[in-house]
């Protein structure tokens, strides 16, 4: 099966490179078949044997699963413990401190960041160390509201570090819709940048974040990050310019300890049929969730770069 995208008008189209035979793509769905057939007659064992895989624990869990719909009581990986920003960073620091773990195009032409595990990994701890200067606690749920850059990345492992619960709000969505996100989840910190560039345009992202804020009164701190190229503007008693402080802080911040069902974030519905509804979605079973899809999906290689590629006209 070959994928071909369109680029632009003059109908230039690229196919992916062909990795592997007809073989390798036999033996790949018997193997599928054979995970998915233990996945239903087996799910403990099979769900047990993917998330020590798949993840790492600082604690082992004693029991798989418990529960069921009928009374809203499923759990998953009893007493287990473990961080998702230790297993997307720190697990990976001795074998690939120096690859590259983030590759960040922006919207201009010539505009590029490459970010390798041991950069990374210090600035998520400089964040989460700005954060629990600021009085964000394990718990606390964190708003995001900033453009398409690599700090916002850098600032949801920052909230999974600390035992932050982070809620990311589109940004390209109105200030009434911010605030009411906000409002809804008891968010007491709102992440930010002062600009933001899509498709040639400048939204000032700010502005809008504060004529939000005006009207939540429980919020404490709006963390501002300067978008490349642009230059801050004054900020209010609530503001703390994150460049500023980045630099005062240490480039290490310890991983919390996170029970497997402890939330990780919260993630609202558009609310264009009603108000919007937040899904809160928990740690380990989010994160085996989300690896274990990508690895089946596409059969992660060390040599191979994956891009999540987004086309704006």
């Amino acid at each position: 099966m070959s994928l071909t995208m369109c680029l632009s008008s003059s109908q230039q189209v690229y196919a992916p490179k062909n990795h592997g035979n007809d073989a390798d793509t036999a033996q790949l769905w018997e193997e599928y078949r054979a995970k998915y057939h233990k996945s239903i007659q087996e799910p403990d064992v099979f769900w047990g044997e993917m998330a020590t895989k798949y993840l790492s624990w600082f604690h082992p869990f004693d029991k798989v699963s418990s529960g069921g719909f009928e009374e809203g009581d499923i759990a998953w990986f009893h007493n287990g413990k473990l961080n998702a920003s230790y297993n997307c960073i720190d697990r990976h620091l001795p074998a690939k401190a120096d690859k590259i773990a983030i590759i960040w195009e922006g919207d201009e032409i010539g505009e590029n960041r490459r970010i390798t595990y041991n950069e990374l990994s210090k600035e998520v701890a400089r964040i989460a160390n700005v954060f629990k200067l600021k009085g964000v606690r394990k718990g606390d749920v964190v708003t995001i509201y900033m453009p398409m850059v690599p700090e916002i990345a850098m600032v949801m492992l920052a909230c999974a570090r600390i035992g932050a619960i982070h809620s990311v709000v589109f940004a390209g969505f109105s200030s009434d819709s911010l605030r009411d996100r906000i409002l809804d989840c008891h968010s007491r910190f709102v992440v930010t940048t002062n600009i933001g560039r899509r498709g040639g345009k400048t939204l000032q992202l700010k502005n809008i974040v504060d004529h939000s804020v005006e009207r939540c009164p429980n919020v404490a701190h709006v963390f501002v990050f300067t978008y490349p190229g642009s230059t801050l503007p004054h900020l209010s008693e609530k503001d703390v310019n994150m460049s500023d402080l980045l630099k005062k802080v240490r480039p290490v911040c310890p991983c919390e300890f996170m029970d497997s069902e402890d939330p990780l974030f919260i993630l609202y519905t558009s609310g264009s049929t009603g108000k919007p509804k937040g899904v809160a979605h928990t740690t380990a079973g989010y994160m085996l969730n989300a690896t274990l899809t990508t690895d089946n999906t596409f059969q992660i290689k060390v040599s191979i770069l994956y891009v999540c590629m987004i086309v704006t006209y």
